[in-house]
């Protein structure tokens, strides 16, 4: 690849120069309409019946991946349907869909292994004669495509775009060879942000299944899956018994940017029980010093702004004296020495936080009490074994944050790559 450092002259100085290009190819890019390089723009159809069975896939919203362009069919229609009243639309390999109702510019691209497939009204159809869909599958996901759907979309009890504003709607359009490039170079960088995807979810599962077998399960003293050299039942212990805690306190007054703690508040907690950096920080002081988290302590959030609980009850590790403080109504609790950090981080996020997702309080914004919180149960094996278990669940966490990083690099690569290869 090579960067363009072409200076456009006045004869050609409505012309278009992407900053990244493949090397050889030099000519100024085009602005094409999809009406000029498409046989058909069309819409899908609603079929008549709805019971969604039959030999032929149907295509809603929900089945396009947002990210790849994939379709994994949720629902099925009947081939006489598909024959008959739905043949309008039909869908063929290589056909670019472009949601314009509800979600819109969700867009995927058909492939044979997809077909025979139909759609619905929300989703256009557009079938290319003169492009490469892979290019246009990726010059539709540019910020310019997602500013156009953000001040052109009719806005009412769901926003939609027409199918006169599709067939208008330009796009930049390089040569054939170019476009073959730019949606091969796209196509292999998206199937490597799959298989990272697939990587990091099978980790995932693998953990949660972990979970499941290495603590006991329905009153049992025993787990289903153990170490070798371990056979002793576990002990049934109360938080409060194996763990001191602090609690903490409102230190708004206190946030400076310039502050040396990192604050641990709501918004910290990430879905991963990993710590999310909100850029808060707070100075050192009588009353912060006071809730400072040690290297070996965990914290618990003990509020969710949200009905549903995804936050409620996570619990984040510290490793590191000196380097984070507690805001209100997050708890920092301190493993004694029969209670192993790393052991407690994997019950505390796994089978405790069940528990405590059962004692919650309130409505909109649910919330739970540390007395409440403290008194409940969990099963404990002999230090050495929690000590196995909790440096495995913590390699595993590592092999999960690692393969996250990998994919989040590769995604914003290929951001990085979509604003320098269009224009």
């Amino acid at each position: 690849m090579t960067s363009q450092n072409r200076r456009p002259t006045m004869k050609d100085k409505q012309a278009k120069y992407p900053q990244l290009r493949f090397k050889g190819f030099t000519d100024p890019w085009e602005q094409r309409k999809l009406e000029d390089i498409s046989s058909v723009i069309t819409k899908g159809t609603t079929p008549k019946d709805k019971s969604w069975r039959g030999e032929v896939n149907y295509v809603k919203t929900e089945s396009i991946d947002s990210n790849s362009g994939n379709i994994s069919v949720m629902a099925n229609t009947s081939l006489e349907e598909h024959e008959g009243y739905l043949k309008r639309s039909q869908l063929q390999d290589g056909d670019v869909l472009f949601t314009i109702v509800g979600t819109l510019g969700r867009i995927g691209v058909v492939k044979n292994k997809d077909l025979p497939a139909n759609t619905n009204q929300q989703i256009a159809i557009i079938r290319l004669n003169n492009a490469n869909n892979r290019f246009v599958f990726h010059a539709l996901k540019t910020s310019r495509i997602a500013s156009f759907i953000k001040s052109d979309a009719t806005i009412g009890a769901q926003p939609s775009l027409s199918l006169w504003q599709i067939n208008g709607l330009k796009i930049p359009y390089p040569s054939l060879k170019e476009q073959d490039k730019i949606g091969g170079f796209f196509e292999h960088l998206d199937h490597l942000i799959t298989l990272h995807q697939r990587k990091l979810a099978k980790l995932k599962e693998l953990k949660q299944g972990y979970l499941q077998k290495l603590f006991p399960k329905n009153g049992s003293k025993f787990p289903q899956l153990r170490f070798a050299g371990f056979a002793d039942a576990w002990e049934e212990r109360k938080l409060s018994d194996v763990a001191n805690h602090r609690g903490g306190t409102a230190i708004e007054k206190y946030f400076d940017k310039d502050g040396v703690y990192k604050v641990i508040s709501i918004g910290s907690y990430g879905l991963n029980s990993q710590y999310v950096d909100q850029n808060i920080r707070a100075i050192s002081n009588e009353i912060t010093d006071g809730r400072v988290v040690n290297s070996g302590e965990l914290t618990m959030v003990l509020n969710d702004k949200t009905a549903n609980g995804t936050i409620i009850g996570r619990s984040l590790l510290v490793e590191k004296d000196n380097e984070y403080v507690i805001n209100q109504r997050t708890e920092i609790i301190s493993p004694k020495e029969n209670f192993d950090s790393n052991f407690a981080y994997a019950i505390l996020n796994g089978p405790f936080r069940e528990k405590v997702k059962r004692i919650v309080q309130g409505g909109t914004q649910i919330y739970v009490n540390y007395p409440a919180v403290s008194n409940l149960n969990l099963e404990l094996p002999k230090i050495e074994e929690q000590q196995k278990i909790g440096s495995f669940f913590k390699q595993l966490d590592e092999t999960i944050a690692l393969h996250q990083r990998k994919l989040e690099k590769l995604q914003e690569l290929k951001k990085g790559y979509l604003q320098k290869m269009f224009c």
